[in-house]
C-alpha cells in the first residue's frame, strides 16, 4: 500500500488558516491533493489534521481524513517526520501493509504530478530511504556575504573571491514540496537529510516557500505565469 500524507495543522500564525486559504480560486490544499490524485500512485491520500474545518475541506477536495491528529503532535514544534510516522503507524495498526509514503505539504500549489512520479521511480529503483524535492540556489553559495556589526561586508568563503562562478560547485536546497520514503524509514526515524536520500531537482520557477503574505503573493504570480504558458 502506498499513501500520501498531507500535514495540515489548524494553528498557523503568520498566515491565519493558511492551509485552506483561497489561492487563485481554490483552497491551497486542493492543489496538493489534485497532484497526488493525478500521479496515480496512491491507494489513499490522507490529510493529517486536528482541525475539523480543514478535514472537511480536504474531503471535499478528494482526500480522506480518517483520524484526528493527536494534540501532542499538532503544535508549533513538531516536525513533519513525526506527523508522517503517526499516520503510517495508524494504517499499519489497522492491518494495512504500508510500503511507501509520500509527505506532500499542504501549501505547495506548484507541486507537479510528474515530479511525484519521478521521485517515486527514483526511490523504488534504488536502495535509498527517501527521495525528495530540491532546487538549485540562484547564486553561488561560495560567494555568500555576511554583514558585520559596522555594516561592512565579509565573505563567508574568502578563498573564492576571485573564482569564476562557472568554476564553483552547484549547490541545492530543500524545495519544500514533497518527501517520498519507505514506511520503514519513517517508522525508524531515519534522517531525511543524509546520504540515504535521493534529490529530485525541480526548476526554480516551480519552487516558492510560503511563510509570509509576500511569499503567498509571489507564489500566485508564479502559478498564473506557469498556467498561462
Amino acid at each position: 500500500m502506498k499513501i500520501a500524507v498531507i500535514p495540515a495543522r489548524g494553528g498557523s500564525r503568520r498566515i491565519p488558516r493558511k492551509n485552506i486559504r483561497s489561492f487563485c480560486g481554490k483552497p491551497i490544499i486542493a492543489y496538493s491533493i489534485e497532484a497526488a490524485r493525478e500521479s496515480g500512485l496512491f491507494d489513499e491520500i490522507v490529510v493529517s489534521t486536528e482541525d475539523e474545518e480543514i478535514a472537511e475541506v480536504a474531503r471535499q477536495c478528494g482526500a480522506t481524513a480518517p483520524f484526528v491528529r493527536p494534540k501532542e503532535i499538532a503544535d508549533d514544534h513538531t516536525g513533519t517526520a513525526a506527523v508522517v510516522k503517526h499516520a503510517v503507524a495508524w494504517f499499519i495498526e489497522r492491518g494495512n501493509d504500508v510500503t511507501h509514503v509520500c509527505c506532500i505539504y499542504a501549501t505547495a500549489p506548484l507541486v507537479q504530478a510528474r515530479f511525484l512520479r519521478e521521485a517515486h521511480d527514483a526511490l523504488t529503483r534504488s536502495d535509498a530511504a527517501f527521495a525528495f524535492s530540491v532546487t538549485s540556489y540562484a547564486f553561488p553559495i561560495q560567494r555568500a556575504l555576511r554583514m558585520t556589526a559596522a555594516g561592512r561586508v565579509d565573505p563567508f568563503y574568502p578563498e573564492h573571491r576571485l573564482t569564476r562562478s562557472q568554476d564553483l560547485e552547484p549547490a541545492y536546497h530543500d524545495a519544500g514540496q514533497f518527501y517520498w520514503g519507505t514506511a520503514a524509514a519513517f517508522l525508524e526515524d531515519v534522517p531525511i537529510f543524509s546520504e540515504r536520500s535521493v534529490g529530485i531537482v525541480l526548476p526554480r520557477h516551480f519552487v516558492q516557500d510560503i511563510d509570509t503574505v509576500e511569499d503567498w503573493e509571489q507564489a500566485e504570480y508564479m502559478f498564473r505565469a506557469i498556467n498561462r504558458s
